[in-house]
C-alpha cells in the first residue's frame, strides 16, 4: 500500500480519504465501517500499515513505527491470516484512529514494537469466506475446485466409520464440502477412500489423522486443507496416497510425519498438483513423484511445490521420476541424505528455495535410471534460479545441454507469488505452515452428515470476530 507523499496539503483527498489536521483519517463512507465490526478482526494489517504522524498536523512522508497496546497486540495477531485490499485497511485505520487517538492514555508512547518482515505470502484472502479455496491453488493444480458446487458436510464423529464420520462423506459420488464440528484424531483402521469432488476442510479445528492415510485412487478436483497426518503403519502406508490417474489436486497447510512409507506420494500418471503450506517433519522418504522406471506414463506428471517446510526430514524433498516439478519459496533445513532428486527424464525448476544444510550438504543429486522404454541410463535435469544455500550447502548442480530443456512454468500457468529467498521468508515461512490455523468459518450446531444449510459468509466471518475478541475490550460501534 502507497502512502501520501510529503507534498500533500491537508484535507487534500488520496484514493477517497482525507487526512485531517486533528490526525485522523476519515472517509466519505464512514457508516459502511461503523455498521460492520467484522473490520475489528481484521486490523492486524492495518496496524501494520498504517501511516502515523505522530506530533504533527500532517501526513507523513514515510511509514512511522505502530504504537499499540500490547494486549491488543496478542489479540490481532490471531487473525494474521487475514488479509484485506488495500482500501479496506484503510476503512480499518480510520475506524481504529477515531476510537484510539494519539493522545489515548491505551498508547504506549515509549514501547516500540517492532513490524514482522513483509513477505508476500500467498492466499491472503482464501480464508474470507468458507468457499473461497476453490480454483485458488497456484500452479498445476489451479484448477482444482474441490466441492464447490456441492452441499456441506459436517463431520460430528471421530469414529473411524459410521454415521457423521469423515469416511462417510469421503464416500459419498455426489459433490461435497466437509468441514469440521469436533476437533481430536480418527484412528483410521484402512485407507481412507476419498472420491472425485471432495473439499476436506479442516480450518478452525485440529484434526489429526492416524494409523493409515488419505487414498486418492482415480479422482479428480480434491482440496485437502489443514490436516495433521501422523504415526501411519503398515507396507506401503503414505500420509497421503495419489495414484493412479487422478488429478486436479491441491494439499494446502498440513502436517505430515512420521509414517512408515512417504508421506505424500505421487504416482501412476496422476497430475496437475499442488501441494502449499505444509509442514514436514521426523519421516525419511518425505516425497516421491514418479512410480518407478518402467511406468513411463507418468512423463505426464506435473506438480507444484511452494511455500513448504521440510523440517529435519532425511530425504526426498521431493525425488522425481519423469514428471514436471516446479520448487518456489519452500524452506528444506537439516536433512539427512540430499534435499531434491532428479531420477530419469525428470525436470526441476528451483526458484528462490531456502536450503540451509545441518551434516549432509548435498542438495541437488542426480539419479540416473533406465526409463522402461529405452537402453540409455540417465538422470534428469534441475535448473536452479535464485536460490539460497546456507550454513555450507552444496548445490552441486551438472549444467548441460539438457537444462535449456526443462520446462518453464510461465508456459503452464500465468502467475505464482514468489520473492526473493531472503531471511524474512526463512522466518515466517515455519508460521504459515500451521494445519492449526485459527481460522472459523464452519457453522456451529448443526446436525450431523449432509446438509444443504449454510450460514451467508458474514455471518460465518462475525463467528469469527467473536472467537478472536473474547472481550469487548474495543470501543465498538
Amino acid at each position: 500500500m502507497e502512502t501520501p507523499s510529503s507534498t500533500w496539503n491537508a484535507g487534500v483527498p488520496w484514493n477517497g480519504v482525507v487526512w485531517n489536521r486533528n490526525r485522523h483519517w476519515s472517509m466519505p463512507t464512514e457508516h459502511t465501517i461503523l455498521g460492520h465490526r467484522l473490520k475489528m478482526a481484521r486490523l492486524v494489517l492495518a496496524f501494520r500499515r498504517a501511516c502515523g504522524a505522530h506530533g504533527t498536523g500532517e501526513p507523513p512522508s514515510t511509514p512511522q513505527p505502530a504504537r499499540w497496546p500490547a494486549s491488543l497486540i496478542s489479540k490481532l495477531g490471531r487473525a494474521v491470516h487475514l488479509c484485506l485490499s488495500p482500501r479496506d485497511l484503510l476503512c480499518c485505520c480510520c475506524w481504529i484512529s477515531r476510537r484510539l487517538p494519539l493522545s489515548s492514555p491505551l498508547l504506549l508512547h515509549h514501547m516500540e514494537i517492532p513490524r514482522p518482515p513483509e513477505t508476500q505470502m500467498p492466499y491472503g484472502d482464501a480464508d474470507c469466506t468458507l468457499r473461497a479455496l476453490a480454483a485458488r491453488a497456484e500452479g498445476f493444480g489451479c484448477h482444482a475446485i474441490g466441492g464447490l458446487h456441492g452441499a456441506l458436510y459436517y463431520v460430528t464423529s471421530l469414529q473411524d466409520d459410521g454415521c457423521g464420520t469423515l469416511r462417510e462423506a469421503c464416500r459419498i459420488k455426489e459433490p461435497l464440502w466437509i468441514v469440521f464440528e469436533v476437533s481430536g484424531t480418527i484412528d483410521l483402521q484402512s485407507y481412507l477412500r476419498v472420491s472425485s469432488y471432495k473439499t476436506i476442510d479442516g480450518r478452525g479445528h485440529r484434526v489429526k489423522l492416524t494409523g493409515k492415510g488419505l487414498q486418492l485412487r482415480d479422482c479428480h478436483h480434491v482440496i485437502v486443507c489443514n490436516l495433521e497426518f501422523e504415526g501411519g503403519r503398515g507396507h506401503d502406508v503414505d500420509g497421503i496416497q495419489i495414484k493412479p490417474n487422478s488429478s486436479n489436486i491441491w494439499i494446502d497447510r498440513c502436517t505430515l510425519a512420521d509414517y512408515d512409507d512417504g508421506l505424500i506420494d505421487i504416482t501412476r500418471q496422476s497430475t496437475d498438483i499442488t501441494v502449499s503450506r505444509c509442514h514436514f517433519s521426523r519421516h525419511d522418504k518425505t516425497m516421491l513423484i514418479g512410480a518407478d522406471p518402467t511406468h513411463v506414463g507418468d512423463r505426464c506428471i506435473r506438480v507444484t511445490i511452494h511455500h513448504c517446510f521440510f523440517d529435519c526430514t532425511r530425504q526426498r524433498h521431493p525425488r522425481l521420476r519423469f514428471g514436471k516439478v516446479h520448487l518456489y519459496n519452500n524452506y528444506t533445513r537439516n536433512w539427512g541424505i540430499y534435499a531434491v532428486c532428479a531420477s530419469v527424464e525428470a525436470q526441476i525448476v528451483s526458484q528462490s528455495n531456502i536450503y540451509q544444510a545441518g551434516e549432509k550438504k548435498t542438495v541437488f543429486k542426480y539419479m540416473p535410471e533406465k526409463a522402461g522404454d529405452k537402453e540409455e541410463v540417465a538422470a534428469g535435469w534441475i535448473r536452479s534460479e535464485g536460490d539460497a544455500f546456507l550454513q555450507g550447502a552444496q548445490s552441486c548442480l551438472i549444467d548441460g545441454p539438457g537444462v535449456d530443456t526443462v520446462f518453464r512454468p510461465e508456459h503452464y500457468y500465468d502467475k505464482w507469488t514468489m520473492e526473493t529467498a531472503s531471511p524474512a521468508l526463512k522466518e515466517v515461512t515455519p508460521r504459515r505452515c500451521d494445519s492449526g490455523a485459527a481460522v472459523q468459518l464452519v457453522p456451529q450446531n448443526f446436525s450431523a452428515g449432509l446438509s444443504e444449510r449454510e450460514e451467508p459468509a458474514a455471518d460465518c466471518e462475525l463467528r469469527y470476530f467473536a472467537m478472536v475478541f473474547e472481550s469487548d475490550q474495543i470501543c465498538t460501534p
